[in-house]
């Protein structure tokens, strides 16, 4: 009987691999539809507050909720079925277009037919960084804090001011707010050390390895690893969040991307359904372009960057969800919440701006800036979703 459960539970997760579009807030109303009401695996209500746990953890939020279902439902194995299965079919078409482009780069073909997607790429940036504020911030800390976190993040542009800016944006409600939560008597933590351990070593084997061994002497996909599990331990909030991140480090900081390609690919991903995070295998797949490898140089580093992305958060899941039941209860754990939102918002302001900044001042700039706007009056005002706006502008691309 656990076997047919468990086949019906992946069956369903395999198909809303390829039918989940629009992101993580679409993709929790659709677990919600599909694993609640029609399967009843558990109430709306703790559907609701594991979905909360997942908003807590650094990582794909709507990832690690359906994780931690898996979990909850089948244990490690079922989990850890349920991450290959759902992130499988994003990461296969995001590498093939990592893969197209960079065979259009050694071809010297022009990415014009892309040139409308860049702009409406940034429109969605700006589009995301307005609703999230809007959902998150409503009160003068938080304002205060996204202002800081997004003058921060747009200044010093480190891939390691990141985590800085979250995690302190997280204390600073945890310590300043904690009072205000409503009392409940928290029992006794119960915690299970192995899987943080894991995580933990992980993260330590690898950064150590390339310090001994030295950075220039270390093979690219292993510092490609490090790259991406260290922006899947410290993202909060989200794909959205993880643009201002992964721009910066992966064009601005190593330049393994031209500002068109990165942009390009974001853009194109929006039409890919699954998890957002897919677009690191894009990233990967062309950071290996120069190393010489092939093709499947190319494949391996798209792999590499989804394990390292999707990894952290897995086995953070894993930790943490088996004391949520008395964690949630401690007020400091609540009061954190509005400080990690608040930070990573403005880490999404500071990727709009990031963005905007050369749309506006190169070339087609006024044409360029049209778009953008369009892009944002367009998913303010009217229900059209973000895959429609991409294809067609890619779709323009080639026609003019």
């Amino acid at each position: 009987m656990k076997r047919i459960r468990y086949y019906i539970f992946l069956r369903d997760v395999a198909w809303l691999s390829i039918a989940a579009f629009g992101g993580p807030q679409v993709h929790i109303a659709l677990f919600i539809d599909m694993f609640v009401k029609k399967r009843g695996y558990l109430k709306e209500k703790e559907f609701l507050e594991l979905n909360a746990l997942c908003q807590i953890l650094p990582g794909p939020t709507s990832t690690q909720t359906i994780v931690a279902l898996g979990f909850k439902i089948g244990g490690p194995s079922l989990a850890y079925l349920t991450l290959l299965i759902w992130s499988l079919p994003a990461m296969i078409i995001m590498t093939v277009l990592g893969i197209t482009i960079s065979y259009f780069h050694h071809q010297s073909f022009s990415l014009d037919f892309l040139r409308f997607v860049q702009p409406l790429a940034v429109g969605l940036v700006c589009y995301a960084a307005y609703r999230i504020t809007r959902m998150v911030v409503n009160t003068k800390t938080g304002i205060v804090l996204l202002i800081v976190s997004a003058a921060c993040a747009y200044t010093f542009k480190s891939p390691f001011v990141f985590p800085v800016v979250v995690v302190v944006g997280g204390m600073v409600t945890a310590f300043r707010k904690f009072k205000h939560q409503p009392k409940e008597q928290p029992e006794p933590l119960k915690i299970e050390w192995a899987n943080f351990l894991l995580y933990l070593g992980v993260m330590l084997i690898v950064g150590l390895g390339i310090l001994v061994v030295g950075i220039n002497n270390t093979p690219l996909w292993v510092r490609l690893f490090e790259n991406f599990y260290r922006n899947g331990s410290f993202i909060f909030g989200g794909g959205q969040v993880l643009i201002p991140v992964l721009f910066t480090e992966f064009v601005e900081f190593k330049a393994y991307l031209s500002e068109q390609e990165f942009l390009s690919g974001f853009g194109l991903a929006q039409c890919v359904p699954g998890p957002v995070f897919s677009f690191v295998s894009f990233i990967g797949a062309l950071s290996m372009r120069e190393a010489g490898a092939g093709v499947g140089g190319e494949i391996w580093g798209a792999f590499i960057a989804a394990a390292g992305i999707f990894l952290p958060g897995t086995f953070l899941i894993f930790f943490v969800i088996r004391f949520w039941e008395q964690l949630k209860k401690f007020r400091i754990v609540k009061a954190s919440l509005e400080g990690i939102h608040a930070a990573s918002s403005g880490l999404v302001i500071a990727a709009a701006l990031l963005l905007l900044t050369p749309v506006v001042t190169g070339a087609h700039h006024y044409l360029n800036m049209t778009l953008v706007v369009a892009a944002f009056l367009i998913l303010t005002f009217t229900k059209v979703k973000p895959p429609w706006i991409i294809l067609c502008g890619l779709l323009a691309g080639f026609i003019f």
